[in-house]
């Protein structure tokens, strides 16, 4: 009585459809939509968008303090002087321009 031994095709089909499997998820994993890759973009973006928001937020600052200080009740003297110089191009009488 002679013993084949048959190759055994399902267990390879398994652990090469398992294999396949793996290597799917680990690269979605990593450079998926959701991936690790991915996630480094995301938090690189939004370090980028804190700093531009944290400058925008300044310029408002200096922007409102500037506004208090030209308002009907709080009138700053030397910054209205200071604006009608820059955005007026006004003088007092004892100044001499010189080009």
């Amino acid at each position: 009585m002679a013993f084949h031994k048959r190759p055994a095709f399902g267990v390879l089909t398994y652990f090469l459809i398992a294999f396949g499997l793996g290597a799917y998820f680990t690269f979605a994993a990593v450079q998926g939509d959701y991936g690790v890759f991915r996630r480094a973009e995301i938090d690189a973006e939004r370090r980028a968008l804190q700093a531009q928001l944290d400058q925008l937020d300044a310029e408002i600052a200096t922007m409102e303090n500037l506004t208090k200080r030209l308002s009907d009740t709080y009138l700053d003297l030397d910054l209205l002087d200071q604006q009608a110089r820059d955005v007026l191009g006004l003088l007092r009488a004892d100044e001499i321009v010189i080009r």
